[in-house]
């Protein structure tokens, strides 16, 4: 019985997380094109015709359609049904890492924002100001949150939002000094703006004790990967390269690991402590 209840509440959890992703496909697409989130209806880009209700089923709709506009027959891209599974297996990954509880809900919601971010990123090189700045003020309230429910006092709340408050001060001034110091040592511009801004909302959700994890686990990997594509010549030494997604990846990790991570830090260099 329990394994069937199991099995139901995932599936169901995926389902909910799939339609979040088929959301997120339209703030991706609509958002740096400046349309209305809402209106008009989910619709071809091709023929502009209205899609029918069975679909936008998220995932099943593109396979039922094989891929295709039912219409104009022109390919729908794989990367919709992509997002739509990827945010499932994250709402998913969540509920099993933290339950039935106010964190699956906050992480949800925090992840759902990286993944938009990440994805606006790779599109334009940019990370729009709503989403930065929305997901900050998210991240204080998800901290005041948890410090009520945590600590059932005031004072909790207090304590947490210092937290998210402080991390997000430090998020965007480390962020600012890198760029600058960068743009110095590189003659020309290491950073963009919206990389500090997308570290300051990290900083709000996660703490600065796990921004500076997320921080330097995002420049690791970030580092390796410029590095290869450099390498393999995919990238030439002085082409952009958005940052974005590696700072989600990193808090990504954090949100899963960062406290194993942590813990196995200070017992490896600090075992005294």
């Amino acid at each position: 019985m329990e394994a069937l209840f199991t099995a139901v509440s995932s599936l169901i959890i995926f389902a909910v997380g799939a339609s979040f992703g088929s959301f997120l496909n339209v703030v991706v697409y609509r958002l740096p094109a400046k349309l209305s989130l809402f209106w008009p209806p989910s619709r071809c880009p091709d023929c502009l015709r209205p899609l029918k209700k069975r679909d936008n089923v998220p995932v099943l709709g593109w396979l039922w359609l094989k891929g295709r506009c039912r219409f104009c027959k022109s390919r729908i891209s794989k990367r919709y049904p992509l997002v739509e599974a990827g945010t499932g297996l994250l709402f998913l990954l969540v509920f099993w890492f933290y339950g039935f509880s106010w964190l699956t809900l906050g992480y949800w919601a925090f992840l759902s924002w990286l993944l938009a971010l990440s994805l606006i990123d790779l599109d334009t090189m940019t990370l729009p100001n709503v989403l930065t700045q929305s997901g900050l003020m998210a991240g204080l309230v998800f901290q005041g949150t948890v410090g009520f429910l945590h600590a059932s006092q005031w004072t909790g709340v207090s304590q947490q939002l210092m937290s998210g408050i402080v991390g997000a001060v430090l998020g965007i001034w480390l962020f600012d000094l890198i760029s600058f110091v960068g743009s110095i040592l590189f003659g020309q511009t290491a950073m963009g703006g919206g990389d500090a801004k997308l570290a300051a909302m990290m900083g709000a959700w996660l703490g600065w004790k796990y921004l500076l994890l997320s921080g330097f686990i995002a420049c690791a990997v970030g580092a390796c990967a410029g590095g290869g594509a450099i390498a393999l010549g995919w990238l030439d030494r002085r082409q952009p390269m958005p940052f974005g997604p590696f700072l989600a990846l990193g808090a990504a990790l954090t949100v899963f690991w960062g406290e194993a991570i942590v813990s196995t830090y200070m017992r490896l260099f600090f075992p005294l402590i």
